[in-house]
């Protein structure tokens, strides 16, 4: 029985009618290939079945040493500390980095986005995009090592996953503030389609309800202050409001001003809970509790596993979830008149 042979370069470079170097110039993005040739090429190589991360192995004697980082591109505290991490371990690695910044929660741009990446031949690649809407055919990617600090993509056969223990992070914020005699806990998470709010927003709730207490309406914000500022205006207004698990530091930075603008102590009358530990929480009037995350151990603790994982070439399907921590300050107390 004759053994299927694999498609390799040449057969593309025959089908698209061009040189085996230009079919190597398209997979490594060179940009001085023309469209029509470019778009030739591309079409052989998919009508085949050719899959770009094996002939870039193919072309070259051992790799590129270069690794594809696909970033929302965001300056907040969170994916701008991640991307620190991430450039410092690659470097260290002794590898090259070639990023590509989508347009936050566009399906299109994050998927064009990633095959760009794995058309220029890269060895594999750290996805530091937290807005998981988009989907791509796992065959496009094969067994690429890919890297996910969010969530679970699915989209290859060698998928690690590295992320902070987000719905931990949201119950021990919880479980404080209810130690401390607090009824219930309000929460203001961030913006719909962030794993992480919503992995916060589930540790928050799922603690609420194994303690029986009441669940108020999530109250949503974009990540900033000002967005924490309008919705801490709101729960001001609350009387029965006594207690705030807010998605992130920032955020919580806006509520408590507008706890101040509203007459209402903290910790006195409402205590809040942040999430990050940004450089700035705990030189607040009032220090913030939060929850610390350690990004930039994270990022390059992920890019060690995906080294590896190019070095060492296995399929594996790994999850690690890197444990945060409760820092205590001077923004929660017990409830007045209770406990």
């Amino acid at each position: 029985m004759a053994v299927e042979r694999a498609v390799v370069a040449m057969d593309v470079a025959r089908a698209a009618g061009v040189s085996q170097k230009t079919v190597s110039r398209v997979i490594n993005g060179d940009p001085h290939v023309r469209p029509e040739v470019r778009d030739r090429v591309r079409q052989a190589a998919t009508t085949l079945g050719y899959r770009p991360n094996r002939a870039a192995r193919q072309l070259v004697s051992g790799r590129s040493r270069t690794i594809g980082v696909l970033s929302v591109g965001s300056t907040d505290f969170g994916p701008a500390s991640i991307m620190v991490g991430i450039e410092q371990a690659i470097r260290e690695a002794g590898y090259a980095m070639s990023v590509v910044n989508t347009l936050e929660g566009d399906p299109e741009s994050i998927t064009g986005s990633l095959l760009d990446l794995v058309e220029q031949g890269v060895d594999g690649i750290a996805v530091n995009e937290p807005v998981g809407v988009f989907t791509l055919d796992a065959a496009q990617v094969g067994d690429l090592p890919l890297l996910s600090l969010s969530g679970r993509y699915g989209i290859s056969t060698n998928e690690l996953m590295v992320d902070a223990d987000q719905a931990g992070g949201g119950r021990a914020a919880t479980e404080h503030l209810l130690s401390l005699g607090h009824r219930t806990v309000h929460h203001v998470a961030g913006p719909s389609g962030w794993r992480s709010a919503g992995l916060r927003a589930d540790g928050w709730r799922d603690t609420l309800v194994r303690a029986g207490a009441p669940v108020p309406e999530v109250q949503h914000g974009d990540w900033s202050a000002p967005s924490g500022y309008a919705v801490g205006q709101r729960l001001a207004a609350d009387p029965d409001v006594t207690a705030v698990f807010v998605a992130n530091d920032h955020m919580a930075i806006g509520v408590l001003r507008a706890f101040a603008d509203a007459g209402r102590d903290v910790p006195g009358d409402v205590s809040v809970v942040g999430f990050d530990d940004i450089p700035e929480a705990a030189y607040l009037t009032r220090a913030l509790t939060t929850i610390r995350q350690d990004l930039t151990h994270l990022a390059s603790f992920g890019v060690r596993l995906l080294v590896d994982a190019i070095e060492n070439p296995r399929r594996q399907d790994r999850r690690e979830d890197v444990p945060v921590e409760l820092v205590v300050r001077e923004t929660t107390a017990a409830p007045r008149g209770r406990g």
